[in-house]
């Protein structure tokens, strides 16, 4: 049986031992990056966005629409940075439309 901490922990450094512990951090950054996504993109982008996948320091979004991934396609540079500062660290090194 497990021993008892009674110590008292802030809650939120309660939460970043979990999360380490049990090794969640990579799914809770690829939860983080879509949701960054659909922020900053609005919904004029997210009408045609059909996913949003994180795997390892790369996006990749797949948008219904040609013309707009020709369009995003141009800024990529600025998306990634956009989303990096809205993520708080520099989890996106590339960013793949498809």
């Amino acid at each position: 049986m497990a021993k008892r901490n009674t110590s008292h922990v802030n809650m939120g450094d309660a939460l970043k031992a979990f999360i380490k512990e049990n090794k969640l951090q990579k799914g809770i950054d690829k939860v983080d990056a879509s949701k960054s996504w659909s922020k900053l993109m609005g919904n004029g982008v997210n009408n045609y966005t059909t996913s949003v996948e994180l795997k390892n320091d790369t996006l990749y979004v797949s948008l219904s629409s040609s013309v707009l991934r020709q369009e995003l396609s141009m800024g990529k540079t600025k998306i990634i940075a956009m989303l990096n500062q809205e993520l708080g660290k520099d989890l996106i090194k590339k960013l793949v439309l498809r």
